[in-house]
């Protein structure tokens, strides 16, 4: 019994519920910065680029051409999808931001909560050497 009532208390302490919670919330977080990227920002990046798709950018290791990715993978042909790889470096770039924000608006709040510590007296001997003054006068 011992045993698991430390396991419960383990489980049951700040630090791993906090973690456990950041995990949670971070597989959430990642799953609305990929629609965004997917769904907002690449549209745009096409837009821009002519109406390019990056995730549909391979390069086929064979040497033979495919109208589509779909066609090289029905075919059995080895592809590298530089595309998806550049949708991964723009996820990264924009999570990254986010967290910095997230990051940057955190540490203003903690400032914010700091206490100002009150100036601190006179020291023992300032005291000692105004009484010493007071005395002589």
């Amino acid at each position: 019994m011992g045993f698991f009532s430390d396991f419960k208390a383990s489980l049951l302490k700040g630090d791993v519920l906090s973690l456990a919670t950041a995990v949670v919330i971070g597989g959430a977080f990642g799953k609305i910065v990929a629609s965004a990227v997917e769904d907002v920002i690449m549209p745009i990046v096409g837009l821009i680029t002519g109406g390019i798709d990056f995730t549909q950018k391979f390069i086929t290791l064979d040497g033979n051409t495919y109208a589509n990715l779909a066609a090289a993978k029905t075919a059995g042909a080895s592809v590298i999808t530089y595309g998806n790889f550049v949708q991964a470096v723009i996820n990264f770039v924009i999570i990254s931001f986010f967290i910095f924000v997230v990051l940057r608006a955190a540490e203003k709040a903690k400032k914010k909560e700091e206490v100002v510590v009150a100036p601190a007296g006179p020291t023992q001997e300032e005291l000692l050497t105004q009484i010493r003054d007071l005395l002589k006068k």
